[in-house]
């Protein structure tokens, strides 16, 4: 699944590209996960003002409106001119005056979801309940604690449902919680403020890490202009279950938690 860095690269990748185009048409494939919300032909002539992102929707500012775009478990953007005939799992194509944007998502978990503004109620139900981001400048080290004060979970469950901060999925909780020293088992409520510290410092190393090397490619994620990510190389801990720890040697080991797996060193990690 294309975490939060996979979507900021993909915004990076794009966005400035794409800022200030009309939009001439829009044409949808097979149904998402959730539908548009408005007519295709209402969004023409629609001017693309910029792209956000919130955790891992994207955010397309129109003249009128917004997109929310997710991309599910298997979705990626493209964009660049004459981008050919839809295939059978390209499913949203926006043709605008400096190129066509097109969502291919083979499992159709994503979405494009379009709303009046934030405050829309259509927003409001898909962002809402979305936690700190972990890039931005509110991503304050005494609310994190807080937060993690309040959840008796196992910090990498709380790390993953996204209310507390967002975008933190699987792999990078996994290599944040190693590089803080943190076992995954650890209930979020019983970490100290000095390793809830430690935890938020390097879930911004982590992410910002990820961000520069474009990502990971575990399947087929790839950022608009087609290019692959190569955070997985430098994964600690993440698929590497059996192998010895690059750190002090002991073998990583894999559990699971929820439906996800879990991987950590049980020497460098405590309990």
């Amino acid at each position: 699944m294309p975490e939060l860095p996979e979507v900021e690269v993909t915004r990076l990748s794009f966005a400035n590209r794409i800022a200030g185009a009309r939009i001439a048409s829009v044409c949808m494939g097979k149904p998402l996960r959730w539908p548009l919300q408005c007519d295709p032909r209402s969004l023409e002539n629609q001017s693309v003002l910029a792209v956000r992102r919130r955790g891992k929707y994207l955010l397309l500012d129109l003249s009128d409106g917004v997109l929310l775009i997710h991309l599910g478990m298997s979705g990626s953007l493209t964009f660049g001119p004459q981008p050919g005939v839809p295939g059978p799992h390209d499913h949203f194509d926006m043709q605008t005056s400096h190129g066509t944007l097109r969502l291919n998502d083979p499992r159709r978990f994503g979405a494009v979801v379009f709303a009046r503004n934030e405050s829309d109620p259509v927003a409001r139900k898909l962002l809402g309940k979305l936690g700190m981001e972990p890039l931005g400048p509110d991503f304050d080290v005494k609310q994190f604690h807080n937060g993690l004060k309040r959840r008796k979970a196992a910090i990498k469950q709380v790390l993953l449902a996204g209310d507390v901060v967002v975008g933190v999925g699987n792999i990078y909780a996994s290599e944040a919680l190693f590089s803080a020293g943190i076992r995954p088992t650890k209930p979020a409520c019983q970490l100290s403020a000095l390793r809830a510290a430690r935890l938020h410092h390097a879930i911004l190393e982590v992410l910002s890490r990820a961000v520069a090397a474009g990502g990971s490619t575990l399947r087929d994620f790839s950022d608009a202009h087609g290019d692959a990510g190569h955070f997985q190389i430098q994964a600690m801990v993440y698929g590497r279950a059996g192998q010895p720890c690059k750190v002090c040697g002991t073998p990583i080991h894999a559990i699971r938690q929820g439906q996800r797996s879990s991987f950590f060193c049980p020497g460098c990690q405590k309990p």
